[in-house]
């Protein structure tokens, strides 16, 4: 999996970031959270292709998390995009999504752009993944999205599949399929050699709230938290009156949640540089980082 860091920056660009804007690749599909303004440029700089973009989920109707959703629909237009295209906003905001997607003298025909709205707890299902939207503390409906890869098989042993008769080679890869095959002593189905269901892996990516019970309840053993920090903890009290955080209280997030490791964006134009956010957020939580603009991290997951 890899996570592309498009836009870091919150409520308006800079010269240091972009607008709200992340994108994940896992496997083939690339997922798109939040789309700020200049997000196909910044898809266009990255190592993925806008075209690959098969789910955008924008998090609310504030400027810098969706200004940039026509433009790129538009584009993939454009590029003679033929499959469909899945968009997941807040519940009562559909309109906002279907209206903007077709401004100007613009139609959308050459494929289908297929909004759905999401209320707190309600999921979609994809291809080897679902994604939950949780409600969060934001003067306008807005919600975080939770990624959980489906239960994986679990792990082939090789030592047990040769003491059954089945030699190195194709019949591995059958069994790891799920195929029965025939060694020396007999058959030998995949359960004779393959360990139990593997958790799938998960990810949560939190923004724009200020203080819920919510975020660490959806985020409860994520593997990756991506949560906003738009301000550093002098500036908590402000940040809170509109719904947003500071360093600790995102730190605090992923403390409580007890996920793996902590992305914070969201980040002021007040602050040129990573510190003091990634600082006191890392005195919470040691493993926290503020991402660069286009940073790209890939998670190795197995």
């Amino acid at each position: 999996m890899r996570f592309v860091f498009l836009g870091t920056g919150g409520s308006a660009p800079s010269r240091e970031r972009m607008t709200q804007a992340l994108a994940v690749r896992y496997r083939g599909d690339v997922i798109l959270f939040d789309c700020g303004e200049g997000t196909q440029r910044q898809l266009m700089l990255s190592s993925l292709s806008f075209m690959a973009v098969k789910t955008i989920c924008i998090t609310h109707f504030h400027g810098d998390h969706f200004l940039g959703l026509a433009g790129l629909v538009q584009t993939m237009q454009f590029n003679d995009r033929k499959d469909p295209l899945d968009i997941l906003v807040p519940k009562g905001t559909k309109g906002y999504a279907e209206t903007f997607l077709e401004i100007g003298n613009f139609k959308l025909r050459k494929f289908e752009a297929r909004v759905h709205e999401l209320a707190d707890g309600e999921r979609r299902a994809f291809d080897g993944y679902t994604i939950t939207a949780a409600e969060l503390a934001h003067p306008v409906p807005t919600i975080g999205f939770r990624f959980d890869e489906d239960s994986r098989a679990g792990r082939f042993d090789p030592v047990r599949a040769k003491a059954l008769g089945v030699p190195e080679g194709p019949l591995f890869s059958r069994l790891q399929d799920g195929h029965p095959v025939d060694g020396s002593q007999g058959p030998v189905r995949p359960e004779d050699v393959m360990g139990p269901p593997r958790a799938g892996h998960s990810f949560c990516y939190l923004t724009d709230t200020g203080p819920t019970p919510r975020a660490a309840e959806i985020s409860r053993g994520a593997d990756v938290l991506v949560m906003e920090a738009t301000a550093d903890d002098a500036l908590t009290e402000y940040a809170n009156k509109y719904g947003h955080l500071a360093a600790s209280q995102t730190a605090g997030v992923a403390k409580d949640a007890g996920v793996r490791e902590l992305f914070l964006v969201h980040i002021s134009s007040r602050y040129k540089e990573n510190d003091p956010i990634e600082s006191q957020a890392r005195a919470v939580f040691p493993n926290a980082r503020v991402p660069k603009d286009l940073q790209e991290v890939d998670v190795p997951w197995g």
